[in-house]
């Protein structure tokens, strides 16, 4: 199962109220016309390349030879990459697949060198003996949208089928979906040259000491101090099974050294069900890059559809009018505010939000909406 998650800020910006008035005459301004962010990639520019790739798998399953290879490789793996496998197809599959794959990496703002995003995968593991056992599969491409009514199949001779999205059909059902994580690892890494080139980073200072050390021990205890992840776990929530697994990453924000405000992206793939209390070990925060001892964390989802050069502006385009003023200034509500309403369809998908994480928190820090908590520690990384 993924996590839940809502659709729309206002809980939250309720939640963080009283928390911004700690930063009183700090209003926001509003940023000027000139540096409104890019719309975000429409829901549609990826579904509509993942359906159309749907279409075209269901109608090449009408050759037997074909539809045998396609069943074992399904049943051999959790997800196969169907453009690389679609060379073994006749006709136009594999043209039609690598076009789908260069659309969707268009929309999502992602250099087309990251390769063939899309993967086929059976929607539920109940249908493997059905499939198995040689009884035709459908094809659907994956659901976008947690609330969707209805989930869309097609059947080999084009036939569309409409199933329950909250019911896995009898039938076995092929999904064509997205790496999420390789897309995920493209994504953040092109939110990072971004966000780098908006000026939202700023140089670490040099190494920190332990303050525990002896003096005459100092130099053997160079590094920096973090704050550790040591225990996650997100809340449960039935979810369609035409969706797969959540694909997590947390925005770090704060100021500085020099003064101005920074994001830092931090990866979280092994967060893929709720419910499931996970022990990363991973680090959150490196204090070495912050000005003051405090921090905020915005969990997000990768939904699909995100546009990770128009996300970067979006935010750089809310933070750089945020400026220093002496105190720490929670940074969430200005984070989640620069999302355009239309992204808060399914794209990308808020989870929850940590507001000033300290240096010295250790122990469970429960998120601003409730819908996780982490528990974690400070850790001191020594340079060797």
């Amino acid at each position: 199962m993924r996590p839940r998650h809502p659709r729309r800020r206002g809980a939250v910006a309720a939640v963080a109220a009283s928390l911004l008035a700690l930063s009183a005459g700090q209003a926001l301004s509003a940023p000027p016309a000139a540096a409104a962010p890019h719309a975000a990639a429409p829901t549609s520019a990826v579904s509509a390349a993942q359906d159309q790739a749907a279409r075209a798998i269901a109608r090449s399953l009408s050759d037997a030879d074909w539809r045998t290879r396609v069943q074992k490789a399904a049943l051999a793996s959790d997800e196969v990459a169907v453009t690389a496998l679609a060379g073994q197809a006749g006709g136009t599959l594999k043209s039609t697949l690598v076009a789908a794959d260069h659309r969707i990496a268009t929309a999502k703002g992602l250099d087309t060198g990251v390769g063939s995003l899309l993967r086929l995968r059976l929607g539920d593991r109940a249908m493997r003996g059905a499939l198995a056992a040689g009884l035709a599969p459908w094809v659907a491409a994956a659901a976008t949208d947690d609330d969707a009514t209805t989930v869309v199949a097609y059947d080999s001779g084009g036939r569309v089928h409409t199933l329950d999205p909250r019911h896995a059909p009898a039938r076995p059902v092929y999904v064509v979906d997205i790496d999420g994580s390789k897309a995920l690892a493209a994504g953040l890494g092109v939110l990072h040259e971004e966000l780098n080139r908006y000026g939202l980073a700023s140089a670490a200072p040099a190494p920190q000491r332990e303050a525990t050390a002896p003096p005459q021990a100092r130099a053997a205890t160079a590094g920096f101090w973090t704050t550790r992840i040591t225990a996650v776990e997100l809340s449960d929530d039935e979810e369609p099974w035409a969706k797969g697994d959540a694909e997590i990453y947390t925005l770090v924000t704060g100021f500085g050294q020099d003064g101005k405000v920074r994001v830092d992206p931090v990866d979280m793939p092994y967060l893929d069900n709720d419910g499931t209390v996970y022990r990363p070990g991973q680090i959150l925060v490196n204090w070495s890059y912050y000005k003051y001892d405090l921090a905020d964390a915005v969990m997000m989802e990768e939904d699909g559809s995100t546009n990770y050069r128009d996300l970067a502006k979006a935010i750089a385009t809310a933070l750089l009018t945020i400026t220093d003023q002496g105190t720490y200034i929670p940074l969430v509500n200005a984070v989640l505010d620069a999302m355009p309403n239309d992204w808060w369809t399914d794209d990308p998908d808020y989870v929850d939000s940590w507001y000033t994480l300290a240096r010295s928190d250790s122990g469970t820090r429960y998120g601003a909406r409730g819908n996780g908590w982490m528990t974690v520690e400070p850790y001191f990384v020594q340079e060797f």
